[in-house]
């Protein structure tokens, strides 16, 4: 019976109702003390901010299983939330030993970062941890996350797309850790979303869902949690200090000088238009571009402002809805 019950309850479905998932795993508990099955219901105590309960039992599935790695991730996962970093840091390390593959290492460097604060305010200097900066645009059909990195190599860069949340884990060229963790406002197809390289920045798509407007970037959410991302992920645990805005400025000279042909050329003015346009100048573009099915772009809020954006695709094409 638990063994039937375990099956039932894949993390993702913990994610849609972590309270039914919790009520439906009290009972098969009842019937059966099993490591994995109190790791799971360790991981819906944590969705709902039970952080007591779910380092208790974490720390039951550790007993009945010493060698359970996820064991040890709930436990420092959970006593992180309680602000115990030394406790959550050494099971964090217990856990990554017997599975050096899970998500514990980006743990890890969270709470090293929250002793190397304590440690601050107790006399300790410390530096900051180095800022990559990021930014967004959107289409009709994709969300465009840009973000700021000169010279990136292929294989020091790590993304992982969920359906709610995306990670890109990268080795700066100097030699820095980074890490970018966002939950996203609405969901995106993981498997129709890609990113790419280039000399100046790291470009990522994400296919949206639904052809809405984004009223921002990102939504609520719990931080990633048993989600497996890769070894070679590199979390965010170094110290590194750079004046980024210069670099966001060296950035876009460069930009500038590529040289870009048809339609990369158009999609290279339309994006360099939305960025150094005003509010209103984005708010017309976006409100524009949505409304006309991709037909219009308009960066006159006065015009489309007090309208519905009609279609009006070239005279060659024949527009059909589906």
């Amino acid at each position: 019976m638990a063994g039937e019950r375990l099956e039932c309850f894949p993390d993702g479905v913990i994610d849609e109702e972590p309270g039914r998932a919790l009520q439906e795993l009290n009972e098969a508990l009842e019937e059966s003390h099993d490591a994995e099955l109190l790791c799971q219901r360790a991981y819906a105590h944590l969705l709902l901010k039970n952080y007591s309960f779910a380092a208790d039992d974490a720390r039951k599935a550790q007993q009945l299983q010493p060698g359970l790695a996820l064991a040890y991730l709930r436990i420092g996962i959970a006593e992180y939330h309680l602000s115990n970093f030394a406790a959550a840091h050494e099971a964090l390390l217990a856990g990554h030993e017997l599975d050096s593959s899970d998500s514990s290492l980006i743990w890890i460097a969270r709470c090293e970062e929250k002793l190397q604060t304590h440690a601050h305010n107790g006399g300790t200097k410390t530096t900051p941890t180095p800022h990559v900066k990021h930014d967004w645009y959107q289409t009709e059909s994709q969300v465009i996350v840009t973000i700021m990195v000169k010279n990136a190599r292929d294989e020091d860069v790590r993304v992982k797309f969920e359906e709610k949340e995306f990670m890109v884990a990268l080795k700066l060229p100097s030699g820095e850790d980074n890490c970018l963790k966002l939950h996203l406002l609405h969901p995106v197809v993981p498997e129709q979303s890609t990113y790419r390289i280039l000399s100046t920045k790291i470009e990522i798509k994400m296919k949206k869902t639904e052809a809405i407007r984004w009223e921002k970037l990102e939504g609520e959410g719990v931080l990633p949690d048993v989600k497996h991302f890769t070894q070679n992920s590199y979390p965010s645990s170094s110290h590194y200090t750079r004046n980024w805005d210069k670099v966001v400025g060296e950035i876009k000279e460069e930009e500038k000088k590529e040289n870009l042909e048809g339609d990369a050329a158009l999609n290279k003015l339309f994006q360099q238009i939305y960025s150094d346009g005003s509010d209103e100048v984005k708010r017309a573009m976006n409100k524009s571009f949505t409304e006309s099915g991709g037909t219009v772009l308009s960066t006159n809020w006065t015009d489309v402002g007090k309208r519905t954006v009609e279609m009006n695709p070239p005279e060659d094409v024949e527009w059909k809805k589906y």
